[in-house]
């Protein structure tokens, strides 16, 4: 099953999330408007909105406020995005300029904030005080993922607990709440509920590490951003860590410099000693072992055509390019 044969099989709903999130996005503050419609429309894949979407399907909702909760998790995660790209003094998203680039840190940081506090004007309307504990719950994580990120940078002892303590907050507790959110308008058991979850996380996790992935190995017009950035930025990713752990003195030494100073002036020799260790190989092993988690998790649900979808979900996030 394709991306597109997902969309198809959500007929109407998909449209109506970009519906929603262009009236969510209206403001008469000008720059808000001009910056968020910036980086929404950036070609996105809207993976995390199709997942509450199809989660509340595969558990039999059959209302709409699905459409406005999908819209809600993508304000999230684009207000992740501005932010990320500011901390990260990144130039470049989703093939072209950043909104911080185009229209500076300070509104870049503004509108993310907008953004944030839009979502959750947007999430109260369900009327579902579990829901929005779901969101209360992960937008915290996140932030406190991000802060952990930021305290591993330059860091070569950040080690592989660190590391996925960092990814399980800032990329899958977003994937596991949009997960949960449909399962709860679908009013299902707890049991259910909690595979859900472990799907959302183990895929979330499996997703982020794919990047980690193609950070190291992708051509940078398919990637969208420049190949080695999370080198430039001096973040310690598991390609790194892992040659840290395994490769050669000379190895380790290498990366640890680079690690420390940040910057790309070795990449070539980094990408010569990733290889080297297998540090790639490893990744994608570590990807697939959490896929494969994903699905076990996915098994306690309903068999329909939205599981079957949800289970694709997972190799279109391994196989990816970008």
């Amino acid at each position: 099953m394709t991306l597109d044969d997902i969309r198809k099989l959500l007929g109407d709903d998909l449209p109506a999330v970009d519906t929603e999130i262009e009236t969510q996005l209206a403001s008469d503050v000008v720059l808000i408007n001009q910056l968020g419609h910036y980086i929404i429309n950036a070609g996105g894949k809207r993976l995390r909105p199709i997942l509450v979407l199809l989660a509340a399907r595969a558990c039999g909702y059959q209302g709409d406020i699905h459409v406005r909760l999908a819209a809600t998790v993508e304000f999230i995660h684009t207000a992740t995005l501005l932010h990320d790209d500011v901390v990260d003094d990144s130039n470049m998203r989703r093939g072209r300029e950043s909104a911080n680039a185009v229209w500076g840190n300070e509104a870049s940081v503004l509108v993310g904030d907008f953004l944030y506090s839009r979502a959750f004007q947007m999430m109260v309307t369900a009327d579902n005080m579990a829901i929005q504990g779901v969101f209360a719950e992960a937008t915290n994580r996140i932030a406190e993922g991000e802060v952990l990120q930021l305290l591993n940078i330059h860091d070569a002892d950040t080690d592989e607990k660190r590391y996925f303590d960092v990814i399980e907050r800032k990329t899958a507790k977003l994937f596991e709440a949009a997960c949960e959110i449909g399962g709860l308008l679908g009013e299902r058991p707890e049991a259910e509920l909690a595979a859900l979850r472990e799907y959302g996380m183990s895929l979330g996790i499996a997703f982020q590490l794919i990047d980690d992935v193609l950070d190291y190995s992708a051509d940078a017009d398919e990637l969208g951003k420049n190949v080695g950035d999370d080198l430039a930025e001096g973040k310690p990713t598991l390609p790194l860590i892992h040659v840290l752990a395994t490769g050669s003195e000379a190895q380790q030494q290498l990366v640890t410099a680079a690690i420390e100073n940040g910057g790309i002036d070795t990449l070539e020799q980094v990408l010569e000693a990733i290889e080297a260790s297998g540090a790639l190989d490893y990744t994608r092993q570590r990807a697939e072992d959490y896929a494969a988690r994903a699905r076990k998790a996915l098994s306690q649900l309903p068999a329909n055509d939205f599981t079957k979808a949800m289970e694709a979900v997972i190799d279109l996030a391994i196989h990816r390019r970008n």
